[in-house]
């Protein structure tokens, strides 16, 4: 009963958060800035409400929590009592590591990946991999999968509607946790269930 319970508490919750975001979503819209279909935007981005009209994010676009976007730059201000705007431009299939922060005036081109705490201050070319304070090319896209591809033929991999946490037990913790002693593993399917849950999914009209 109790387990019941909490379940459908855990239910609410997410429906709660689903309402609110969706309410997030639709005040940045109204203010102006676009965003694509399938775009994962977690609440705890952080955008330029002041400038937001210059934001522009494209399609299956997808970003870590605790992200910035920032269209303008008022440190000059006191000195020329002026403040630098510019467009930030994210193309469609873009993602964002945890803590990713984009600044005015760089557009990312699409089919991109930006690493965790990187920060973009140029633009990124499309189908690349970067990283870095200043985010730089570290390799291409092809490059990037294809490592991974491999790497998938040998490690431990589990399907996500097994493995995610809503599915979790103390034997499957623990069976994560010994496959997982001497070598990273992969999550398989996430993305995919994702799509067709439509969690956590902007959806536009």
């Amino acid at each position: 009963m109790i387990g019941f319970l909490l379940n459908q508490a855990s239910k609410i919750k997410g429906r709660l958060e689903t309402t609110r975001k969706v309410r997030w979503w639709e005040n940045l819209r109204k203010t102006g800035m676009h965003l694509g279909k399938g775009v994962n935007l977690p609440m705890s981005t952080w955008i330029d409400t002041s400038h937001c009209f210059l934001i522009s994010i494209g399609d299956n676009c997808g970003f870590g929590e605790y992200c910035i976007i920032l269209a303008h730059d008022a440190m000059p201000n006191e000195f020329l009592d002026a403040t630098r705007v510019g467009r930030v431009v994210i193309h469609e299939s873009c993602h964002f590591g945890t803590g990713t922060i984009i600044l005015p005036g760089v557009e990312i081109g699409p089919r991109s990946i930006v690493g965790a705490n990187s920060v973009v201050s140029r633009d990124i070319p499309p189908n690349t991999v970067a990283a870095g304070n200043p985010a730089r090319v570290i390799c291409t896209m092809d490059e990037y999968l294809e490592k991974h591809r491999r790497a998938m033929k040998t490690a431990p991999l589990f399907p996500f509607k097994e493995y995610d946490m809503r599915y979790m037990t103390p034997t499957k913790m623990a069976e994560m946790l010994s496959k997982l002693e001497k070598n990273d593993g992969y999550i398989v399917g996430g993305y995919t269930a994702m799509v067709e849950e439509g969690e956590c999914l902007v959806r536009t009209t």
